[in-house]
């Protein structure tokens, strides 16, 4: 690789060394505004309703909830970082839950494994389950990078095949009956600390990890930075495009895992309005949709902040309705903030340039 170049894409788009959200905010003028928008987001819903909001029962059930669509959200980012996206991780979600709750209520696989192996089973589904939402990324990855189609246009059709197996396999209905112990996975507590809530700090760190310390992470910016020069830097755009998107497959097989283990059934259409809240989580984020820049710490505090701003809203009554226009408001006016910070200073640098 020509390490001149790769010193120089990095610098240009000032890659975070760290998953450290402080020592980001110093450095990133969108994190920071985004870190200032959520603490004034949480005084203000503390303040609005104070006996509901600050309450350890809120926290907890906040915990409960967003993790699915977080890690929904980091499925999308990874496919954003090369400037493409993915509108089939939804129904990646949901295939490959089906898939796993097929296998934990399958009396043949029961009985193979008898009930006193149910930890086997159990891991037998989430195992399965993951291998399906890589073949459905392999898919993506195939299509985009082999065939040449547009990534929106990719996923948004293999959305509807995935969506249309699931359907096939359910016949439209809901799977239930799981056992008490996969239940733990998406309603338990590790002292008081929500299982969900672990699994989303867990991936969001090796997440971080990889995107950040492995030479992947630092192919995978510089390729959405610029394809051109990744390639004369020695990258294959082509393979880095197809693990992208299976990497995405299974972050989207682990949604799913969590979301039919919290809701303990699994059906075809669950979640459909999580792929514009996961593509709205990104983008507020700091992830540039063109791609080759994005960082974990943004994501999450993006999460945060539509958290906070979804169960202040629900506490005060405010319809769904409401709740969408304020969304997209939001959205709309921290990409607005931040073109005319980021214009300003290109600005700024040009008339440095001049007087020297």
């Amino acid at each position: 690789m020509n390490k001149y170049l790769a010193r120089n894409l990095l610098k240009d788009n000032c890659l975070p060394g760290q998953f450290n959200i402080f020592s980001l905010t110093r450095r990133d003028g969108n994190l920071r505004r985004l870190l200032l928008i959520t603490v004034i987001i949480f005084i203000s819903m503390s303040v609005l309703s104070p006996k509901l909001f600050l309450t350890l029962r809120n926290f907890t059930s906040m915990s409960f909830q967003f993790p699915e669509l977080g890690i929904l959200a980091m499925a999308m980012m990874v496919t954003m970082l090369t400037g493409g996206i993915d509108l089939s991780a939804v129904g990646i979600a949901n295939l490959s839950g089906i898939i796993a709750a097929l296998i934990l209520t399958s009396d043949s696989v029961t009985g193979a494994f008898g009930n006193s192996a149910i930890a086997t089973i159990i891991l037998l589904a989430i195992i399965v389950s993951a291998i399906m939402g890589v073949v459905c990324g392999l898919l993506n990855g195939l299509c985009i990078s082999k065939i040449g189609i547009t990534p929106i246009l990719a996923t948004l059709g293999s959305m509807q095949i995935f969506t249309g197996i699931a359907i096939v396999i359910t016949r439209g209905s809901a799977i239930y009956g799981f056992p008490d112990q996969f239940s733990f996975v998406g309603n338990g507590n590790i002292w008081i600390f929500p299982m969900p809530l672990i699994i989303f700090v867990i991936l969001s760190a090796l997440f971080a990890i990889m995107l950040n310390k492995t030479t992947f992470g630092r192919k995978l910016y510089m390729m959405g930075s610029n394809p051109v020069a990744a390639v004369f830097s020695g990258i294959n755009n082509t393979q880095m495009l197809i693990r992208t998107y299976i990497l995405s497959g299974f972050l989207s097989a682990m949604a799913g895992i969590v979301m039919i283990a919290r809701t303990n059934s699994a059906k075809a259409d669950y979640g459909t309005s999580y792929v514009l809240q996961a593509i709205l989580v990104v983008v507020l984020g700091g992830v540039n949709p063109s791609g080759g820049f994005g960082t974990v710490s943004g994501l999450v505090l993006a999460m945060l902040c539509l958290q906070f701003l979804s169960s202040g809203f629900n506490m005060l009554h405010f319809s769904n309705f409401f709740k969408e226009f304020v969304w997209g408001a939001v959205l709309v006016a921290v990409m607005v903030l931040n073109y005319y910070s980021n214009t300003g200073r290109s600005s700024f640098r040009r008339i440095t340039k001049g007087l020297k």
